[in-house]
């Protein structure tokens, strides 16, 4: 249990240090850019190997009720994501579409594992993400969405680019842990 907290303590100082370390970020002036990416994948190293190797306390387990709010939760958040970096209506009209979508992917996967790893992975996460939010907004409050028209292909575009990736990533999780989408 240990790794996986200080996994997700890692993940959420690499993320969270420009904000609160302003100073020390602009010092570097950019150098520290491998340092963030390999404290993500160290960070993503530990929650793996911690999460695997925790003991299970479990409170409830998926119901097929529970699989299909995740799924539909997942794929909303999947549509987030594409959306910011396509830039669709939604991913521009939204001030923080990936943090949204990261928070409902992370609430999701609370719903269908009652387990105490799991609250530890998916809740420190979840954690992470709102606090993240909030000092964004604290530190930048003024955000103004672009009046530019988004033509409607980017819609589609972001709608199709998001199926494939969920049935990809489905299929992925499905090979190399549960089902999402089986019994």
């Amino acid at each position: 249990m240990v790794l996986l907290v200080l996994g997700v303590l890692l993940w959420s100082f690499a993320h969270l240090a420009k904000r609160v370390f302003p100073g020390f970020h602009r010092a570097m002036g950019g150098s520290e850019k491998p340092m963030v990416a390999g404290m993500l994948v160290l960070s993503i190293v530990l929650m793996v190997i911690g999460y695997r190797a925790a003991d299970q306390v479990i409170w409830w387990a998926a119901t097929p009720m529970l699989k299909g709010i995740n799924n539909l939760l997942v794929l909303v958040a999947f549509y987030l994501f594409a959306a910011s970096g396509s830039k669709s209506r939604l991913g521009v009209r939204m001030r923080h579409p990936q943090l949204i979508g990261f928070s409902l992917w992370a609430v999701a996967h609370l719903l269908t594992n009652g387990d105490l790893p799991s609250m530890v992975l998916f809740g420190g996460l979840l954690v992470w993400a709102l606090a993240e939010i909030v000092i964004i907004n604290r530190t930048a409050p003024y955000w103004t969405p672009p009046a530019h028209p988004i033509p409607i292909r980017k819609e589609w575009t972001t709608a199709a680019a998001t199926l494939v990736v969920y049935l990809v990533v489905g299929f992925i999780h499905g090979w190399i842990g549960p089902n999402p989408f089986g019994a």
